[in-house]
């Protein structure tokens, strides 16, 4: 595995998602959950989502049950909490692990790229993996990493030459 792009994920819908289609887009990848002390950081990334979407990039959100049960719905029920209290927009897919045996091959591919503080494993709820356009993991922040606090590095990533 040497890309992002070579992976791909179930969509909040249920649709199959080829991640090869963020190919030449910059991406923030996010393990999120509905009832943890960092939901609110849902609002800010729907404004890096539409700060920079036009520019080529998105937030790609990866609802996760792991850490206290504080993502317990089903993908439709995470779906309308998160259009309803923060206008989500940005794409959500169906619900992973992130750790473990059973983890999504996604953060599999991340945590092997991007180690922790600790080790490659994630910690808690938003976890957020920035991607270059190539599909290589440039940086990974931890849970209390804002989003407005990631600007910079995007705009960094957005700057890079496109891969040819």
């Amino acid at each position: 595995m040497t890309t992002l792009h070579e992976l791909s994920a179930r969509g909040i819908d249920g649709t199959d998602i080829d991640l090869a289609a963020y190919s030449g887009t910059v991406v923030l990848v996010v393990n999120t959950a509905s009832q943890c002390g960092f939901t609110p950081q849902y609002q800010g990334l729907q404004e890096l989502h539409d700060r920079f979407a036009d520019r080529g990039f998105a937030v790609l959100g990866f609802p996760c049950d792991q850490f206290g049960g504080q993502e317990p719905g089903s993908d439709e029920e995470i779906a309308g909490f998160c259009e309803r209290n923060f206008g989500v927009g940005f794409p959500l897919f169906s619900k992973v692990e992130v750790n473990g045996s059973g983890a999504h091959p996604v953060f599999a591919y991340l945590r092997s790229e991007k180690g922790g503080v600790l080790g490659d494993r994630i910690k808690w709820n938003f976890t957020k993996f920035l991607v270059g356009r190539d599909g290589r993991v440039i940086e990974r922040y931890a849970p209390t990493t804002k989003p407005e606090k990631l600007v910079a590095d995007i705009e960094a990533a957005l700057a890079a030459p496109v891969p040819g």
